[in-house]
């Protein structure tokens, strides 16, 4: 029970223990030189009222959306009705606009409109852009614009005209190398205040900065008309008052994916905002072995890369996935600007700057000047932890705590450590870390918790916290959409296990392909009960129907006897079907070592396919028969050791079904047996000690068998109707003469009076040598009409021979 401590949960990130783990791991990445305070445009929830930080938002945070974007005009300076024409999908930020990019080799147009205005705008854009009558007058590249000066839509707002006056700058036209021309216009509006790239532009060209809105998406003061209200419903508002300016030119909807809150799903803004973060370090221009130890000690990405090479990851795609995103990935913003949360143990000095990060509660004592008393006894979290104030070890000032909060992901990250007692506890927590095994929903995780768990197990020890990653895919519904309550699709948890059970839930799960999105539903269950749990359970009552029949009860002795039957076509199916469990639990074992459920199922479900079409199907004769001679006391032992076994091998994968088994067929008959199917040992078995012969044997002839059945079903002969005989070819001797043994049970199977077992498949096969015209053509040009007459000179039998066994030769000159 995560996060519940009152009822043994151990992941429980109220708890000082976790708190003080992370201030732990804070301040040895202040030690290292890795945590600092940096200004950024970042994407904010002006309902949450915090920042959102790249990895929260780059995987599941983006949804297809429609706005109104709009064409504006930029009037150019000194160039009378002649303007760039820009286009946006959030007219919010055009308040903010300091500068307009253009691609340099991209080609321009001037065009003339009807309207009395002369545009500019790229070449390709000119179709998707204008509207009405216009005529392309010039053509010139970006690079020839860089540099033009135009007047802004909101140059009249105070924070405009106060950022222009002190930066003593003019909007101007600036190169951007990533402009494009497939959407827009190809002139695009810089507000280096509202947007992450904008800002990395402003630093790039000494543009200066207007922010508009505060935490709640609103404008500050500044704005005129605007100041007060929400930047996401003044879209229409603005649109009129660019009308009223003469520089509005259409609107357009636009559908595309936009950014998100992960929590509470409202549309993003970006926001200039002071943050702290933890340096990822340099990424290396050359290939990640020719990185140098003292490079990596430089560089946190890197030795994160490195313990990310000891995890087994499973899909093996998941490691590529987390080393594409450490590879590519920002610096981890770990702060929020909320009130709840994790108080991030950094005091900032208001006068010279410096800040202190606390490692741990007895160091907060002892620095602490003011405040201890009002907090001593509480959590370290707000209010009362803001009471305690530090001198600034710099300058000596008292110091207050930064009201920022810690990013969430921080939490989920430090559990490795904090629930084994990594500060109190160190032999405990050697003993149990790493963990051998996590599992979690791979899409949107390589960039969270992965992430998290891995970068603050890398600062704080050598490594990894866990050996073996499990990673799934998505949860759908049958149709293949996402599961909502507000659709009306999703399956509450109780619901379904009410009504499809939670064993075959569990085989549906353990059955699927990890790195497929599986698709889930009442009918998707009905197929699953159907393909396994009922045949499974028709084997099951088939044995304990009869044993009642009969009378017969297992003694404790027929859980070991071995004694075959007389009959020796039935004893030899009786050491097949045993070896066929002893296979199954080889392969099982070796796939579960691999936590690869799906092969595990693959090769459990082909065990009981075997038992129950042919072991059962071909035995039924001896359990029917009225005399309980030591045939049928054989065929009872078999399918009884084979059931006990078979359940003990089910059982990790559906326990409930697995469990009233085991009660009926071992407890009811042995008192001493083991209370559980879950508490017997799992099934082992010797590879090298299988009866190999035997099972090839037998696996060929149930093979044979398929396909003498679908070969009377292709030719739409009922397998009630008998045939005169069936010829059979395999290849190898040793596989004739199984055939040759195995050949009235074969008749049996596909009701014919004789088998034969032919050695060469040309007494089976008619043979055309047929030239591949449209390779062999333009391979052997003008002497193409010889090689087809070869072709056909040849005989077809002895060719189709050659071919098979890899034998055939050409040349030119002949063959």
């Amino acid at each position: 029970m995560l996060g519940l401590v009152d009822v043994g949960g151990s992941y429980f990130t109220f708890s000082n223990e976790n708190n003080y783990m992370i201030w732990k791991f804070l301040k040895t990445c202040r030690d290292n030189g890795w945590l600092y305070k940096g200004r950024d445009v970042m994407p904010w929830c002006a309902r949450c009222g915090t920042g959102i930080s790249q990895h929260e938002i780059v995987t599941d945070g983006y949804f297809e959306v429609t706005h109104d974007s709009v064409f504006v005009k930029f009037p150019l300076v000194d160039r009378e009705n002649e303007a760039l024409l820009v286009w946006t999908t959030t007219p919010w930020t055009l308040t903010s606009n300091v500068a307009a990019a253009v691609g340099p080799e991209l080609t321009y147009v001037k065009v003339q409109h009807e309207d009395g205005w002369t545009y500019y705008l790229a070449e390709e854009a000119v179709k998707n852009s204008l509207i009405g009558k216009y005529e392309v007058v010039g053509k010139l590249k970006g690079e020839e614009l860089l540099g033009w000066t135009y007047r802004g839509p909101f140059d009249e707002l105070p924070a405009a005209m106060a950022a222009f006056a002190e930066a003593n700058y003019t909007h101007r036209v600036i190169p951007w190398k990533e402009v494009g021309a497939d959407e827009g216009t190809g002139i695009v509006h810089i507000a280096p205040g509202c947007g992450a790239e904008d800002f990395q532009l402003s630093k790039e060209n000494d543009l200066p900065i207007i922010a508009p809105l505060n935490e709640n998406g609103v404008y500050i003061d500044g704005f005129d008309w605007l100041t007060g209200q929400h930047s996401q419903e003044v879209a229409e508002a603005i649109f009129e008052n660019l009308r009223e300016k003469g520089v509005y030119y259409r609107k357009q909807r636009y559908a595309h994916r936009y950014p998100h809150c992960w929590r509470c799903g409202t549309e993003l803004v970006y926001r200039l905002v002071d943050e702290w973060f933890i340096s990822m370090g340099e990424l290396y221009d050359k290939p990640r072995e020719e990185v140098t130890e003292a490079e990596k000690q430089a560089s946190l990405r890197y030795q994160i890369m490195d313990r990310v090479e000891k995890i087994n990851w499973y899909p093996g795609f998941g490691y590529d996935r987390e080393m594409d995103w450490l590879r590519n990935m920002h610096d981890w913003m770990i702060s929020k600007k909320r009130y709840w949360g994790l108080a991030l143990p950094i005091w900032e000095c208001a006068d010279c700057g410096h800040f202190t990060v606390v490692g741990d509660e007895q160091e907060l004592e002892e620095r602490a000047v003011e405040g201890w008393e009002t907090f001593e006894g509480h959590t370290p979290h707000r209010p009362f932890i803001d009471a305690v104030k530090i001198a600034c070890p710099e300058c000596g000032g008292k110091v207050s705590r930064i009201k920022d909060v810690g990013n969430p992901w921080l939490d989920a990250g430090i559990v490795a450590f904090s629930t084994l007692g990594y500060r109190h506890h160190p032999d405990y927590w050697e003993k149990w870390y790493p963990a051998d095994w996590i599992s979690e929903s791979f899409p949107g995780q390589f960039r969270n918790w992965f992430y998290s768990l891995l970068a603050q197990s890398t600062v704080l020890g050598d490594e990894p916290p866990f050996l073996n990653l499990f990673g799934y895919s998505t949860l759908l519904a049958e149709d293949g959409r996402e599961m909502h309550k507000s659709w009306g699709n999703s399956i509450e948890f109780n619901e379904a296990a009410d009504k499809m059970g939670a064993d075959t839930m569990r085989w549906l799960y353990a059955s699927c392909k990890p790195e497929q999105n599986l698709r889930f539903g009442f009918h998707v269950g009905d197929e699953t009960r159907r393909r396994f749990l009922i045949p499974l359970w028709n084997v099951y009552s088939f044995l304990v129907s009869y044993a009642n029949l009969d009378g017969w009860t297992p003694s404790v002795q027929d859980f070991l006897d071995s004694t075959p039957s007389p009959i020796e076509a039935h004893a030899q199916l009786d050491a097949w079907i045993k070896e066929r469990v002893d296979e199954t639990a080889v392969s099982v074992r070796a796939s579960l070592d691999k936590y690869d459920a799906e092969k595990a199922t693959q090769a459990l479900e082909a065990l009981l396919d075997d038992l129950s079409n042919w072991y059962v199907r071909r035995s039924r004769r001896r359990f029917w028969k009225s005399e309980a001679d030591a045939d049928k006391n054989a065929a009872y032992r078999t399918l009884y050791q084979v059931m006990v076994k078979f359940i003990r091998l089910l059982a990790p994968f559906i326990p409930f079904t697995t469990e009233v088994m085991y009660q009926n067929l071992v407890r009811s008959v042995d008192e001493n047996a083991p209370l559980s199917v879950h508490h017997t040992l799992y099934p082992d078995a010797d590879a090298a000690s299988l009866d190999r012969r035997l099972l090839d044997k037998m696996g060929l002839a149930i093979t044979a068998a398929s396909l003498g059945r679908s070969a009377r079903s292709s030719e739409d002969i009922k397998l009630r109707q008998p045939l005169a005989k069936a010829r059979i070819n395999v290849g190898s001797q040793q596989a004739q003469d199984d055939l040759q043994e195995l050949a009235d049970v074969l008749a049996e199977e596909i009701n014919v009076k004789e088998v034969e077992v032919v050695s060469e498949v040309g007494a089976l096969v008619n043979y055309v040598l047929m030239p591949n015209n449209r390779v062999l053509g333009p391979k052997f040009g003008k002497d193409f009409p010889k090689v087809r007459q070869a072709l056909m000179a040849l005989d077809p039998a002895e060719a189709g021979a050659h071919v098979a066994g890899g034998r055939i030769a050409h040349h030119r000159g002949g063959w």
